[in-house]
């Protein structure tokens, strides 16, 4: 049955899913680059759609911005529409120098500075992992493909805009090795491990908190393509026995 934030009935949506923060990226993916597409969900503009890629089904769905709301989102879908992989196609902001604009992190592993990983693991500390599964599916399209990628730990923060501070705040994290940062991964993580699903996230750099450096709206919902492939080939990938 429809949940209060997705309008799906069973089987409109795929084991593997897409998640993306901006529902107009969710709409450019389907479009893009999936077949068959039917559109599950509208409720609160959060769009869902569903269809084929390389013949397999799957689904993409924005999520909105922050932890509150993946964790909402992912887990309706693993809890109440049977999702098995879920891969984040998201944006970052740059903690290192020698990561620009357009390069792209697969999220081994998230610290967390919301309070909200902390409840959800009551009996101590988390430490959020990706599925080692999907992040080899695309570490393997990226090696075919040549693309270049990092993989590591992310930063998830509640605060896109942190009071009385100036906008490099949080760069202290890059001193333990933390790539980037973003609003989502850890508590998707959590979820999924929770949930006995798997996850794992591909972020594309947007912005960087070293340079200054920010990229367009527009570059944000359509051009970082690159990320959308890996995203769909990993997601869709058979396991080996």
């Amino acid at each position: 049955m429809p949940t209060p934030h997705i309008d799906a009935v069973n089987g409109e949506i795929a084991e593997c899913i897409l998640l993306t923060g901006d529902p107009l990226r969710a709409k450019f993916i389907a479009e893009t680059y999936m077949s068959d597409v039917k559109q599950f969900n509208h409720t609160r503009n959060m769009l869902g759609y569903t269809g084929t890629y390389d013949g397999k089904p799957i689904s993409v769905m924005g999520t909105g911005m922050g932890v509150p709301s993946i964790g909402i989102y992912s887990y309706e879908l693993i809890k109440f529409y049977g999702c098995k992989k879920l891969v984040r196609v998201g944006t970052a902001g740059s903690m290192q120098p020698n990561l620009h604009i357009g390069d792209i992190v697969l999220a081994q592993g998230a610290c967390y500075t919301s309070n909200m990983p902390t409840v959800f693991a009551h009996l101590g500390s988390y430490s959020p992992i990706c599925d080692y599964k999907l992040m080899n599916h695309a570490i393997d399209y990226m090696h075919k493909n040549s693309i270049r990628f990092k993989a590591g730990n992310v930063l998830t923060t509640d605060l896109f805009y942190t009071p009385g501070s100036s906008e490099h705040a949080g760069l202290e994290w890059a001193d333990f090795g933390v790539l980037c940062v973003e609003m989502e991964t850890a508590m998707l993580y959590m979820n999924a491990a929770m949930y006995g699903a798997h996850a794992l996230s591909i972020l594309t750099m947007s912005d960087s908190l070293v340079t200054g450096e920010h990229a367009s709206n527009e570059d944000r919902e359509k051009r970082f393509t690159k990320m959308m492939e890996v995203a769909l080939y990993a997601a869709t990938r058979e396991d080996r026995k």
